[in-house]
């Protein structure tokens, strides 16, 4: 009999059946087959918190199948995800198939193709109890902190709220950011930003005003401005010093999945979820015309930034091929991981690194090839040379007045050639400078004093949150794009375009678990508990213990706050509107139930109205001219129809914009992100402009 190889998910199985050929039948679990059920706790508290696990629901067949073929086989490999999640899959298999938890059995594969499933299968060990010990610790903790807190919201807030370990601390995070910009108050200050023209080649270039007499330069109002714009007419500027240097800038290392999160949100406009989407079906294999299924990137769960020297050679072969030698570092390039990461894996990265984005293109949806192209050039960029820049400073000086200009002009691509990384915030580009010499008089073309404000910190957007929970040791790869879908879909949270807002029900939740429950909103506490999964995970800790270290504090926290709050409830406030209610008058405010928010009219019950909330936006229909209102698919990703539906059922994915095509006034829509391009969705127009 062939012998049997367990995984999670049928592509995983067809990848890997491929692979192993008619000596081994490869089938799915489809994911978890035990789990605690959902009625109840499910945990013995009084009893060294020992779980009470179930089949789960809805198995029944998928579990009659995996001890149909265990009866058949000799041989049974347990191969689900390299992970913890993976490793307690794999423990609960086990235990349903009564399997010997002391013989090799265990497999894992960090990825998915010819070699990587055969040193799996060559390679195999036993199940590793303390990473299981390690998930269900975790999983025991998230549904004491669910089932024992969420009631007390329920009773205390609104019912059908939740809460969450990782999912409190995150809301806390986006609400204390909120509160930072409700504070800030803005600052007036001035600059004095002056253009001049280089003697030889009579090139324009600009400068600021950097210090006077030897002073930084701090100007607070206009009259101050004035002040030195007045002492500077008819001065002569002359160049005091001009510094030049070559400075090198270093590529990226390759991701790991919190940098894959927050540049596929960047540079694609990819929630968390969907980027991982994306990566899993990536991961566990896709048919390549020519080639057959094959896994096209490593595990996409890690925070280890380790190569392995089979992959940087390929790397380096290619980049040799395609752009020389002059593009590959002197030595080959390490990336040094993190302290707490936990190093099982390498860094997420193609398979096959010959594999290019072009050759894959064909074979894959939109989303797996714009993933696959962006994690491609990560990679193959993190090997090359680096990048050299020739810097220029230049000081010029009137009357004790000193005025600076930088630029830079690129020496030597390097990597750049191929990727660059994007930011949060955005960037001063420095300009080139025209040849400027020590000495050199340059004359005035305009000076002029510029108003400005300091601005509040930027609200949180995904990518910048993914990243604020890493650094605060909050979560762990598996966690992040779950955490954001929870605190958005229980309404705690509300995207604005990209940004994250606090709702009014995300405050008052915060405020409330701050005054009773201050640890479980508190990110270092947060970052400890995850510290003793990981001393878990390594067997330096024992899981039961960790357990009792949280519960015996959480559990008297509980009551003393069920005690102080006896008899008391919170209200959130309502969001009022400037919509005003058809029937009775009153403005309309916003209201959340589990389908999202709605307008509903505060005079209830008297007055029962209710609307959906409509987001206009800048488009017209091109179909009947009517507006274009951005609307939400069942899987919550927006889209664009004509507010006349259903008499015109005008519908895109292209977001409306407010510039109109030169060829028939229509509105234009613009497709494809910032790369992408403007088009005109009138019929038979086909217009169509490239972004730049």
């Amino acid at each position: 009999m062939p012998d049997l190889v367990i995984v999670e998910s049928p592509a995983k199985a067809k990848t890997i059946q491929k692979y192993l050929g008619t000596g081994y039948e490869v089938i799915a679990s489809m994911g978890h087959i035990r789990d605690l059920p959902k009625s109840k706790l499910g945990v013995d508290t009084d009893n060294d918190f020992e779980p009470q696990y179930i089949d789960m629901k809805g198995k029944e067949d998928v579990i009659k199948n995996l001890k149909k073929y265990a009866k058949k086989c000799d041989k049974i490999y347990l191969a689900t995800d390299p992970d913890r999640e993976g490793e307690a899959i794999s423990w609960h298999i086990a235990q349903l198939l009564k399997l010997d938890m002391n013989e090799n059995n265990r497999i894992a594969f960090n990825e998915i193709t010819k070699s990587g499933v055969k040193n799996g299968i060559n390679n195999p060990h036993k199940i590793d109890i303390d990473l299981v010990n390690a998930q269900q610790a975790r999983r025991i903790l998230d549904r004491i902190v669910g089932y024992k807190l969420s009631p007390f919201l329920w009773k205390k807030v609104k019912r059908g709220l939740s809460a969450g370990r990782v999912q409190s601390v995150a809301v806390s995070l986006v609400v204390d950011r909120e509160n930072e910009i409700k504070k800030f108050v803005s600052k007036e200050y001035w600059s004095i930003d002056a253009k001049f023209t280089a003697p030889s080649s009579r090139k324009v270039f600009g400068a600021s005003l950097v210090s006077v007499d030897g002073k930084k330069l701090e100007l607070a109002n206009e009259a101050e401005a004035k002040v030195f714009l007045e002492r500077l007419k008819g001065a002569e500027y002359i160049i005091k010093n001009v510094k030049k240097r070559v400075t090198k800038k270093q590529p990226s290392p390759p991701f790991i999945t919190s940098t894959m999160q927050q540049e596929a949100s960047r540079k694609l406009g990819f929630s968390a979820k969907r980027t991982m989407k994306a990566a899993q079906e990536l991961y566990e294999g896709v048919d390549i015309e020519g080639v057959g299924a094959v896994g096209l990137i490593t595990y996409m769960r890690t925070d280890s930034l380790r190569i392995s020297d089979e992959a940087r050679a390929a790397a380096s072969e290619y980049i040799e091929m395609k752009y020389g030698k002059d593009y590959l570092p002197a030595e080959p390039r390490i990336f040094k991981t993190k302290k707490n990461a936990q190093d099982a894996h390498e860094a997420i990265r193609p398979s096959m690194p010959e594999m290019t984005p072009d050759r894959i293109k064909s074979s894959v949806t939109n989303d797996q090839y714009k993933l696959y192209k962006l994690i491609w050039e990560r990679f193959i960029a993190s090997q090359m040379a680096n990048a050299l820049l020739d810097t220029v400073s230049v000081d010029i000086e009137a009357d004790n007045c000193l005025f600076r200009a930088s630029g830079y002009s690129v020496k030597f691509d390097g990597f750049t050639v191929l990727y660059v990384e994007s930011s949060d915030t955005e960037e001063e580009s420095k300009k080139m400078l025209p040849p400027l010499e020590a000495g050199n008089v340059v004359k005035l073309k305009s000076i002029d004093g510029n108003q400005h404000f300091t601005q509040p910190p930027a609200r949180y957007t995904e990518a910048s949150l993914i990243k604020a929970l890493e650094e605060n040791g909050i979560g762990r790869p598996s966690t992040y794009a779950p955490t954001i879908t929870t605190i958005t879909s229980r309404l705690y949270v509300e995207h604005e375009g990209k940004q994250l807002k606090p709702t009014s029900l995300g405050e008052v939740t915060t405020e409330l678990m701050r005054e009773h429950f201050k640890n479980i909103v508190d990110a270092k506490f947060t970052a400890k508990m995850e510290n003793d999964l990981d001393e878990v995970e390594q067997g330096e800790k024992d899981w039961v213990k960790s357990l009792h270290e949280f519960y015996d504090d959480f559990a008297a926290t509980l009551s003393k706050a069920e005690d102080a709050m006896e008899g008391k409830r919170v209200k959130v406030p309502d969001e009022e509107t400037d919509i005003v209610c058809e029937l009775c008058g009153r403005n309309m405010v916003v209201k959340f139930s589990r389908f999202g928010k709605f307008l509903a009219c505060p005079g209830f019950p008297e007055c029962k109205n209710t609307k959906k909330i409509v987001q206009e936006t800048k488009g017209s229909c091109p179909i009947c001219g009517k507006k274009v209102i951005q609307k939400k698919s069942k899987k919550g990703r927006s889209f664009y129809g004509c507010e006349g539906y259903p008499d015109c059922n005008f519908m895109t994915w292209n977001v409306p914009v407010e510039e109109k095509c030169p060829t028939c006034g229509s509105s234009l829509f613009q497709k494809g992100g910032k790369s992408g391009k403007l088009i005109c969705e009138k019929p038979d127009c086909g217009f169509e402009k490239e972004l730049k």
